[in-house]
Parts: C-alpha cells; structure tokens; sequence
C-alpha cells in the first residue's frame, strides 16, 4: 500500500471515520463491507503487479465466493459511493463484473514509455456523472502520477466511441496550453484521448490513475494563487463524498 494514510487524513478532514481496512481482514471474515457507505482502493503495488496492475489483487476478491458477494452487494447498494486510485483504480477496473454502469471500462496497462512515471501532471475535470467530481468540470489542475501501468487500453476504437459517447470519462491529461493530449511527457503513459479517470453510469464508482490524496493540501504543490487558504481544489473530491453521504 502507499498513500493510504494520506488518503484517510483527506478523507477525515472532509468529516468522514476512516478505517484502515486490509484485503486480509476481508479474506478471513474478520471485518465485512456491510457496515461501510464509502470504498476507497489505495495506490500499491499488489501481488507485485506479478499478474498485471491490479489483477491479482481483484482475482483475490472474484475467486473468493464470500468476498466476491460482499463487493457486488456493496456496489449494487444505494447510498454507497468508491473510490479507486492507481493500484486501486487498475484493480476495481478488473471488477466491472460485479460494478453497475461499468460495462464500458478500459483495462490499465503498460505505459508506453515502458518506465515508472512519478511527477506532477496537468489534468482536466470533464463533464460526467462522478458524484466525486461534481462542480469541479472544466478544471485543470497539476496532480500527482505515480505508476508503471497506467495507459488506457480499449478493446477496440467502436469500445472507445462508446466510453466517450456515454460521457463516462472524468478526467483526461492536457498539455501546457490546456488542449488534451496523447503526447509525453505532458501524458505520461500515452492513454488514448488523455484519458485517466472513468467512472459508471450512476457515478457512484470512479477510479482514477493520478493521485488527489497526495495533493489535498495547498502546500503540496510547488506554487499556488495567494487566494487558496490550507486546502488545494482536490479536496472538493472529499468533501463532496461527504456531502453525498449526508
């Protein structure tokens, strides 16, 4: 795991419980999905990327009947909300199975650079229905990256029609005049279309390649207008989570 504890200090500011929950407590039955509104897959490097970014991790929850019910209810259950970054989003993207709305998601792969990128990058908020990123569209914002799997890859250009005709993309990469890019190092993995975050249908799930719990604060970032007090822009993500949930 990396970024876990970062991540529950965002989502505790924005007024949530953060527990700090292993795939081991959820494999042996110790602690179950059932009493959680919120799911939140951190950054990592499970199972090593041995099986691929993401995939042994999600075949440890599809190969485990129990388990594997307990994500699908979770998921199919109103008022829920998930979260999925880096590890996370390379893993929930291998559970569409199990994710209403999330038919149309790509798989995670190899950047093209064949190298770990780990920098600030440029993105852009696009319109979708993420409950997560609601008022926030049209925003470009650096952000941190940090990943060797991270490039979109699409079955074929009709799959990639469809994720863009559904609007189900939430964020994509831009270069240093604001224009969408498939260019490095401006994209650092080379995702068709700029493409970093999706999310489903009813915008309850979005997983994302970038890093916003590493960013939360204003001062993680290397300059800011003087306006911004102790908060960066990505805590709208959280605070919206909460908002969401009452």
């Amino acid at each position: 795991m990396n970024s876990h504890v970062e991540m529950a200090a965002a989502f505790h500011r924005a007024g949530f419980d953060a527990i700090d929950v292993h795939m081991s407590d959820l494999l042996g039955g110790r602690i179950g999905l059932g009493n959680f509104h919120a799911l939140v897959a951190c950054g990592g490097f499970s199972y090593g990327d041995v099986l691929g970014a993401g995939e042994g991790w999600a075949k440890s929850i599809l190969f485990n009947h129990r388990v594997r019910d307990e994500f699908e209810t979770f998921f199919h259950r109103p008022q829920t909300l998930a979260l999925g970054v880096c590890n996370g989003c390379q893993m929930m993207s291998n559970l569409r199975e199990l994710i209403p709305g999330s038919e149309l998601w790509p798989r995670f792969v190899r950047n093209h650079s064949d190298r770990f990128e780990a920098r600030f990058s440029l993105v852009e908020v696009t319109q979708s229905p993420s409950l997560l990123l609601q008022g926030m569209v049209g925003s470009q914002m650096p952000i941190a990256v940090s990943h060797g799997e991270g490039r979109v890859e699409v079955r074929d250009d009709a799959h990639l029609a469809a994720l863009e005709s559904k609007g189900l993309v939430a964020l994509r990469y831009v270069d240093n005049f604001g224009h969408v890019t498939e260019t490095y190092p401006a994209n650092p993995n080379g995702s068709p279309n700029g493409i970093t975050a999706v999310t489903t249908e009813n915008g309850r799930v979005t997983i994302m390649m970038p890093h916003p719990e590493r960013v939360f604060r204003t001062v993680a970032n290397s300059w800011h207008p003087e306006n911004w007090g102790e908060d960066s822009p990505w805590m709208r993500i959280f605070r919206n989570a909460r908002k969401q949930l009452g």
